[in-house]
């Protein structure tokens, strides 16, 4: 693990961090859903590139560590407000994402608090935040009534179906393992 902080895998994860302002501005302030998927397809695609650069350059960091999966959930919640003001997504749906955080936000205090450290993402986890973050720009586009709104409507339902069911279950073993390790029980493998 890198003890460097100026590397352009931490370049990307602070670019994508400016996105979340950016994407809110856009899409409340000037109306332009337009830019603000393009500030979604930036954001995914430097959330990839970020953790591969770091892996492949040896440039791994406990700043991207923890800023990674925190920008995500920034993200995840500037979207979902967004979506809830423009009644892109029903309520439950809003309503579940943000409780799966927020458990998990409050099993990580305590977790930390007990001396246990962080929980590691796994690949499940980055798989149902990819799923989602692919899923919401073609929701946003989903609101154009034409033919390109009808597709980004059947494709953004399908990653959100998979992103939602992947969240839901990895917040589930996120919190099982949370609570085994702060009753300092054995810690279940996914």
């Amino acid at each position: 693990m890198s003890t460097e902080i100026l590397t352009i895998p931490n370049a990307l994860t602070l670019l994508r961090f400016c996105g979340i302002p950016l994407f809110i501005y856009l899409t409340l302030s000037l109306h332009s859903n337009g830019w603000a998927v393009a500030v979604l397809a930036v954001g995914g695609a430097t959330d990839y590139f970020d953790g591969k650069l770091a892996r492949a350059w040896g440039q791994t960091s406990r700043l991207g560590e923890l800023a990674d999966p925190a920008i995500d959930r920034l993200y995840i919640l500037a979207i979902l407000i967004v979506f809830f003001l423009q009644d892109v997504v029903p309520v439950w749906l809003i309503a579940v994402l943000i409780l799966r955080d927020l458990i998990l936000a409050i099993l990580t205090i305590v977790l930390k608090g007990s001396g246990n450290g962080v929980l590691k993402v796994t690949y499940l986890g980055k798989a149902a935040t990819f799923n989602l973050m692919y899923a919401f720009p073609f929701l946003l586009l989903a609101h154009v009534e034409n033919k390109l709104g009808f597709v980004a409507f059947v494709v953004g339902w399908s990653f959100a179906i998979w992103g939602v069911a992947l969240y839901i279950s990895t917040g589930i073993t996120y919190s099982i393992e949370a609570i085994a390790k702060i009753r300092g029980g054995h810690v279940i493998n996914s």
